[in-house]
């Protein structure tokens, strides 16, 4: 069984077909056809077979269609770690939501990478409810977010080991002029009201969608911004209502650019959570989950910081801050 035919495998059972998975390969149909039947031959099992409505999977090809992944996840990177080390350098791959990259990851990357010269950290932004997924397939090696819900991690458990480590308050907050500020405000005057929002609040889950969903907020009432910042600057002119971090604004209250709006609904408590291979883990992945939950990453997340360029990778451009 070679990483050919997993990837031939794989690229069939994402596309449905062994056209599509040729295309998305780079191959020919009879180069993916081969590497399917030599898997066949390898496993004794037919794996699937071709019907009017798509392609049927055997018991063992779905048994295989899960591991496969993972197969090939831990080849990809063994050789990236191996590759890595040769050059004296670790990577830890770290996967956050949103809310928290904005707000929290700064100081946490720049206190954790100062503690090692030879370490860099690979960001990503991802929906929680992608986590259990990526770390199964272990495309990360850490993932922060929003407390994971038990129908997400059900089918991970108990491979997936999650730690939480800061409570954090959401408010509906708005301009000092706003005339929402100067009264207790019904849920039907919020709902219609306008937001000004960060890119959080058009994910599925999280504290900020389920907010909004209590409040009945609908979508056409909602403004989505590139970051939290650019949502809470456009409604210091006073226009709308926002969501905000309270940490995170504690400025603004202070400096009263910002003021909280009083009514039904308008805070949440809720907590970010660490997860990670309970078996297994990388000694990097180990380190940053004992480290998150020491008092001075937690005040170093709420403080923040910048992070040094050599210390920080990110596998796609992320905006963090505006």
């Amino acid at each position: 069984m070679t990483s050919a035919q997993l990837r031939a495998f794989v690229a069939i059972v994402r596309t449905g077909s062994v056209k599509q998975a040729a295309a998305e390969l780079g191959l020919t149909e009879q180069a993916v056809s081969m590497h399917v039947a030599q898997l066949r031959k390898s496993l004794g099992d037919q794996l699937f077979r071709r019907t009017h409505s798509g392609l049927a999977f055997t018991p063992g090809g779905l048994r295989l269609a899960a591991r496969a992944v993972e197969i090939l996840g831990l080849q990809d990177q063994t050789i990236s770690e191996v590759e890595a080390a040769a050059g004296g350098q670790r990577t830890i791959r770290l996967a956050t939501s949103s809310l928290f990259a904005e707000h929290a990851v700064g100081g946490l990357i720049d206190l954790f990478t100062r503690r090692a010269k030879d370490l860099e950290v690979e960001l990503t932004v991802q929906p929680p409810d992608q986590f259990a997924s990526l770390l199964a397939s272990r495309a990360v090696d850490v993932a922060i977010g929003a407390a994971p819900l038990e129908a997400e991690t059900a089918s991970a458990a108990p491979t997936l080991s999650c730690k939480e480590f800061l409570t954090y308050d959401v408010e509906v907050m708005a301009s000092p002029s706003h005339p929402f500020t100067t009264r207790r405000v019904s849920p039907e005057e919020m709902a219609h009201a306008t937001w000004n929002l960060g890119p959080s609040a058009a994910g599925e889950s999280g504290v900020v969608p389920e907010m909004l969903a209590d409040l009945g907020v609908p979508e056409d009432c909602q403004r989505i911004f590139q970051s939290d910042a650019a949502a809470w600057e456009e409604t210091q002119r006073g226009t709308g209502l926002t969501l905000a971090l309270t940490f995170a604004v504690h400025s603004d209250l202070r400096a009263e650019r910002l003021a909280r709006v009083a009514g039904p609904g308008v805070h949440r408590r809720a907590t970010w959570s660490a997860m990670t291979l309970a078996h297994d883990p990388t000694r990097t992945a180990g380190e940053l989950m004992r480290f998150v939950t020491t008092p001075k990453a937690i005040q170093a997340m709420l403080r923040g910081a910048g992070v040094p360029l050599k210390s920080f990778r990110p596998a796609v451009y992320v905006t963090l801050w505006n």
